[in-house]
């Protein structure tokens, strides 16, 4: 006997019973489901049997289940007694576990062999199973009306939360219901469950369990209406994790409450933003003081369900970025010592190997500092800025940072890469920009997490990943965001309060088919994409125009948070230009900035010279001017390129002087750079003559700019002498294919010489 109890195979329903899926908010408070395989509502079954609806059912179902080892004989010798007096079957004399070993053999017909299988089942499931987790066992698989299986499964559709938070009368309704499931429709003899269950109820107050005070409360409870309809406020999210595990219940750090606001407010702007032909928002919001997620909305549709992906989850499928890689470019070359907050970038003409990026007003600013270039989100700048930093090197930073969504290697993106170029996900994104304001906030860098298990993984002397950035370097980049712009006059933004302070970036993608913006108060990080999911352009798409609005009402519905002090202990002071933002040579006014403490910027300024003037202002020098008779200024020079289009947006920038006459010989051999610059074409690239309507060649537009606006311009194709220009440097050129030469040279002879290629049909 003993043998076959311990070596005869058990049910295989105890190993694969097919279970639904189940994911919980941070509250255990229900975000949605999925049904079993077999179309049941069968969830994973509880730890821990809660203690009101353990003593119900002992009570109702088995009050010697602790006493008897799977069979009572007791209850069997009463069973016959009571069958045998009113000559019908009234009672079966099964113990809890023969009830087990029934509902694992699939409820078989209520013979005599039958019941005698159940018994053998039944010793041999003590055999193997403590007493509790035989409870558990039971209370997993019990039926509960229609296709509701198991406690767990039963207290949420019935009454909407875990078992562990029951009452007195719905655990004793839970208790009795498996012994008539059919009772719990409504019309059907509902008033026989409620004695069913009331009976229990006086029961436990008899044995001392429940307090007189209890029991009248709990007799006067209603019973539960139809089964309550499971909700579903985070599909998208359950969806991705059932892909990526095999687990039945997930445990999350969401928030209902706000997951549920957080989606009427997506819901809404998805609305409008449907009218202007985008049809697809996606939203993930987390708390980077505990790094942890508190609302994900995957993918709200608007528009045809099935053209549009809605059952994609878009939050966490790669994209396209669009501008949002800039801030940590911009923070990563802070923290390298490549630049400060206020050194000037070039903004200008700029072309590599083919490339030339545009900024979003086709304008250019001729140099700008590096912080307004990110607040203003300068693609031109970016990109000069990556060149200088290296492809490769932010390539394996982003990696580092958390970016998995880099599935290409570095050379394949190029300088591209800060421009949109790359693809990241919205979740992993904004897990990024909350891991930024964790580091100037000196926390630890853990992942952010979206399940509960993830947070008890953070353990101290645990590997951890490293921080974005370092705290100073992170704390500048978001004091660099908090400047970016809020257009006053778009209807969107106008009941926004702007007493809040939010450090955010947008981006929209090329072609017009994704738009981010992804920002931080003090207390959250919101991400927001907005676009299409079968990847249609939307001619109103943006990151400001579309995605912003609803980023900003997600912060106000958050409400404002206080923004925390800056890192001091991770700053250090240093001294630059006023005007140009590199350290002081001695030549220029200074002001005091922040860096990185561990940041070793060096680069002394190179846009200010030490000029000699005489007394009527030209530029001389000792050749043709006495050093007792100069004047001597500190003068901010910026090469010609950069000067001609900074001037038009400073009036205040006064171009050198001009020489004078007679020193103009020795200047030509002091002056290692001309006065002029080519802004189109750039020195080495490829050019295209376009063929006219009538068949012929047209014509390409040269165009230059000279530090003087009364300079003329002698232009010379090869050994070809073209023609002059005065004041506005362009010419319009008809060239052969091939390589050529083109040399400029002003009126005091300054020479410029640039090579470029004519491309054939």
């Amino acid at each position: 006997m003993v043998v076959a109890l311990q070596f005869w195979p058990l049910p295989e329903r105890l190993t694969h019973t097919p279970y639904a899926t189940l994911m919980l908010d941070r509250n255990d408070r229900l975000l949605g489901a999925r049904i079993a395989a077999d179309e049941q509502w069968r969830f994973v079954p509880v730890e821990v049997l809660p203690d009101k609806y353990r003593r119900a059912l002992l009570s109702y179902e088995d009050k010697r289940f602790f006493a008897h080892p799977g069979v009572d004989p007791l209850a069997i010798a009463r069973a016959a007694w009571l069958n045998a007096r009113a000559g019908r079957v009234v009672s079966g004399g099964s113990t809890l576990t023969m009830q087990l070993a029934r509902l694992l053999r699939d409820d078989p017909p209520r013979t005599l062999p039958e019941k005698a299988r159940e018994a053998l089942l039944a010793l041999q499931l003590e055999w193997h199973f403590s007493k509790d987790e035989l409870l558990i066992q039971y209370a997993s698989r019990a039926p509960f009306g229609g296709n509701i299986v198991g406690l767990r499964a039963a207290a949420w559709r019935y009454f909407g939360r875990e078992p562990a938070a029951l009452s007195w009368a719905e655990a004793a309704l839970l208790a009795v219901l498996p012994n008539a499931p059919s009772l719990i429709h409504p019309g059907r003899n509902r008033e026989r469950l409620r004695a069913k269950r009331n009976g229990l109820l006086n029961d436990l107050h008899e044995s001392g369990a429940l307090p007189a005070r209890d029991l009248q409360l709990a007799l006067l409870e209603p019973l539960p209406a139809a089964p309550k309809a499971l909700p579903a406020n985070a599909n998208h999210l359950l969806n991705s994790l059932t892909v990526s595990s095999e687990q039945h219940l997930f445990r999350t750090t969401l928030d209902a409450d706000l997951q549920h606001r957080v989606r009427e407010l997506a819901r809404r702007h998805g609305r409008r933003l449907a009218g202007e032909g985008v049809h697809n928002v996606a939203v993930v919001v987390i708390d980077h003081i505990e790094l942890a997620t508190r609302a994900y909305v995957g993918n709200m549709t608007h528009g045809d369900a099935r053209e549009y992906g809605a059952a994609v989850d878009i939050a966490s499928a790669p994209r396209s970025t669009g501008s949002v890689l800039k801030p940590l470019l911009y923070g990563l070359m802070l923290d390298d010592g490549l630049l400060l907050p206020d050194t000037l970038v070039p903004d200008l003409p700029t072309n590599y190997g083919g490339f030339s990026p545009e900024n979003f007003d086709h304008g250019y600013r001729g140099a700008v500092p590096a912080h307004q270039a990110l607040s203003q989100s300068l693609n031109i700048p970016a990109v000069r800025m990556l060149r200088e930093y290296g492809v490769g090197r932010f390539h394996n930073q982003l990696q580092r940072m958390g970016m998995t969504t880099l599935f290409r290697n570095a050379e394949d993106y190029g300088l591209t890469l800060v421009l949109g170029g790359a693809e990241g996900a919205l979740n992993e994104l904004t897990g990024i920009y909350a891991r930024l304001f964790a580091s100037a906030r000196q926390a630890p860098a853990y992942p952010v997490a979206v399940l509960q298990s993830s947070l008890a993984n953070r353990e101290p002397g645990r590997a951890q990943p490293s921080p974005v950035l370092s705290p100073g370097a992170a704390w500048l980049t978001l004091d660099a965001l908090r400047q970016v712009a809020r257009p006053g006059t778009a209807r969107q933004w106008r009941l926004f309060s702007s007493s809040q302070a939010i450090a955010w970036k947008t981006g929209t993608s090329y072609g017009l088919r994704d738009a981010w913006a992804i920002g931080s108060n003090g207390r959250y990080t919101v991400g927001v994409w907005a676009g299409n999911g079968n990847g249609e352009p939307a001619p109103s798409l943006g990151g400001a125009a579309t995605a912003a609005p609803l980023m900003l009402d997600a912060f106000s519905l958050l409400g404002p948070a206080r923004w925390p002090e800056a890192p001091l202990a991770d700053l250090k002071t240093v001294h630059v230009c006023s005007d140009d933002g590199y350290l002081a040579g001695g030549r220029c006014p200074t002001v005091e900035r922040q860096a990185p403490l561990h940041s070793h910027f060096e680069t002394v300024t190179p846009y200010h010279v030490r000029v000699h003037l005489d007394n009527n202002g030209q530029r001389v020098h000792s050749q043709c001017e006495p050093v007792s008779a100069m004047r001597h200024r500190d003068w901010f020079v910026l090469p010609p390129g950069q000067a001609w289009f900074y001037q038009r947006r400073h009036p205040h920038y006064r171009p050198l002087p001009s020489w004078r006459e007679d020193c103009l010989a020795g200047a030509r051999a002091m002056d290692s750079e001309p006065p002029m610059a080519l802004i189109y074409p750039h020195a080495g690239t490829a050019i295209y003559i376009p063929v006219e309507l009538n068949g012929r060649l047209g014509r390409a537009v040269l165009r230059a700019v000279h530090q003087r606006a009364d300079a003329t311009l002698y232009w010379h194709l090869d050994a070809t002498y073209l023609g002059e220009t005065r004041h506005f440097h362009e010419w319009a050129l008809i060239a052969e294919p091939g390589w050529h030469t083109l040399t400029l040279v002003d009126d005091q002879g300054f020479r410029l010489k640039q090579r470029f290629k004519v491309l054939g049909k």
